[in-house]
């Protein structure tokens, strides 16, 4: 119980979780989704059969009295000259034309929208598909992903039939114009009008691309390839409610500016707008360039001289008994700060275990608002944890068993082994492990976040490293393996230089476990040292 205490006291640190509909935030939910949509297209198809089946009854009600109904209109009288022709009609007309209309009203969509309304309770919302559609363009900014590669599905080092219709584009591009991103309003949107010139067919008009797509080049501050987009509107629809006024307001406003800087008109530039067109605005993170660019494998600061102080090696824990037999195999990932990666430490099944145990509890990462205190969803924030104790299961107290072997430490003292899912541009951006508060409760009992015991439970097709801006390191997935790291020196001084950050996803799914080992109990194990940065 002191542990469960520990650790919720320890949300201050904005590690804390809760229950939300955000699906999109983790593949291994997703999965669920998948099987769900196949149940409704087998119940869709018994329906469509059902009501296949009452149509075919009712044409052949209709072919019977058809024929019926010539003979006797032929001669009225003649027919009804013969008794069982009368006797026929009345009973026709008494049963059997009442059995026709219980057919005809009959309803074989009541299993179908019954199946539905039990499912629906577990559909993404609106906000799900919001989060979707930012994701795709957390990716693309990431990456460097232009929208035509993106709509054709053609992703780095991946073959596959996705793609995005002229809808979809538009409604991605409508998804920022609401919130304001003109930028990623202007790419979409100009992927959806590339894709109508193109001739496919859609349900969404060119003139309504047109007018979304003019406005946000407006508010990139592209006037001239504005008027010239608002003339093409004004072209298509002369009636528009509102290309007319812009028109005239965009001239008015680029006329005015060009004789205050005595410039002289100058044509829109026909290259089509495409990434790199328009600067992407700056936002809260100082190092996302460099953040970004090691997600894609750019600017790692691995020379030839770091590289020969790295080595591989056998750890047995200090003649641990559990590892004399079978030492861990050790690489050196980076050389300062040390960080270290452990071969072999979670086999497939424990790995399954994990996962099984996990899934039914993961719940939307939050943190801690630092103005309100209130814990709240985070777009640097995407994925799905949840926490597992040691007692659960026999896996999961031999797993923390193993860290504390591997690394000398011990877990008496550390937080539960937290298990994240990263689904659709599932990242967290640079942070750091430790807590840089000195009043928070928590470290007043078990001390700050000591060191960080990373396992990766999944191979990544592509993105999804985890990386350390301030000295250019990029570590990759590789399912068994972990990566470990101190984020506080021998004084207990916090290693600014830990600041890392998981990427975002690109292809693929990706689990993690982690143990956060805090201070207490490590005393004589990891003593002091002479300065504060030993």
């Amino acid at each position: 119980m002191r542990r469960f205490l520990s650790l919720v006291s320890w949300t201050l640190l904005c590690c804390c979780w809760t229950a939300q509909a955000d699906i999109f935030t983790s593949i291994g939910q997703m999965t669920d989704l998948i099987y769900t949509e196949k149940e409704l297209v087998q119940s869709l198809k018994e329906y469509i059969k059902a009501e296949e089946s009452k149509l075919a009854a009712v044409k052949s009600w209709a072919n019977k009295l058809d024929v019926l109904t010539r003979v006797s209109t032929s001669d009225p009288e003649g027919y009804l000259a013969h008794p069982v022709n009368a006797y026929k009609l009345m009973k026709r007309l008494n049963t059997e034309w009442s059995e026709l209309e219980s057919l005809v009203l009959q309803d074989p969509s009541d299993g179908f929208i019954s199946n539905m309304s039990v499912h629906r309770q577990y559909f993404p919302d609106e906000e799900d598909e919001k989060g979707a559609a930012k994701a795709l363009m957390r990716l693309q900014d990431t990456y460097q992903l232009d929208s035509e590669s993106f709509s054709k599905g053609k992703l780095p080092g991946v073959h596959s039939s996705a793609f995005l219709t002229v809808d979809d584009c538009y409604d991605m591009g409508k998804t920022a114009y609401n919130d304001a991103d003109y930028y990623h309003a202007v790419l979409w949107m100009q992927q959806s009008l590339r894709q109508l010139d193109a001739g496919e067919e859609a349900v969404v008009s060119k003139a309504d691309v047109l007018d979304y797509l003019s406005y946000s080049v407006y508010q990139m501050g592209d006037l001239p390839r504005a008027i010239e987009l608002t003339r093409r509107l004004v072209a298509i629809d002369p009636s528009h409610q509102r290309a007319g006024g812009n028109l005239r307001y965009f001239e008015r406003l680029l006329s005015k500016q060009l004789i205050e800087l005595k410039q002289v008109y100058q044509p829109a530039s026909e290259e089509p707008i495409q990434l790199g067109t328009y600067a992407r605005p700056k936002d809260h993170l100082p190092e996302r360039e460099t953040y970004e660019a090691l997600c894609r494998g750019e600017g790692v600061k691995m020379t030839n001289a770091r590289r020969s102080r790295l080595f591989c090696r056998y750890r047995d824990g200090n003649r641990n008994p559990r590892l004399l037999l079978k030492p861990v195999k050790e690489e050196d990932e980076w050389d300062s700060p040390h960080i270290v990666r452990y071969l072999d430490v979670l086999s497939h099944e424990e790995i399954e275990k994990i996962k099984e145990l996990a899934k039914p509890r993961l719940a939307r990462a939050t943190v801690r608002d630092p103005k309100t205190g209130v814990l709240t969803t985070a777009n640097y924030r995407v994925s799905k944890s949840a926490w597992l104790e040691g007692e659960e299961d026999p896996v999961i107290a031999r797993v923390n068993q193993r860290i504390e072997d591997i690394t000398g430490l011990t877990v008496e003292t550390a937080e539960l082994l937290q298990v994240a899912n990263y689904g659709v541009g599932g990242q967290y951006e640079p942070h750091y492990d430790f807590s840089r508060r000195p009043f928070d409760g928590n470290l007043k009992v078990d001390g700050n976040r000591l060191a960080t015991f990373l396992n990766y439970m999944s191979d990544v097709e592509a993105g999804g490293a985890t990386v350390f801006p301030d000295f250019g390191a990029a570590i990759w997935p590789r399912k068994g393996t972990a990566v470990f790291w101190y984020n506080l020196f021998k004084s207990g001084e916090g290693d600014y230089r830990t600041r890392h950050a998981a990427c975002p996803v690109l292809v693929g799914s990706k689990w993690v476990s982690n143990k956060w080992i805090h201070e207490r109990g490590q005393e004589f194990l990891r003593p002091c040292g002479l300065t504060e940065v030993d």
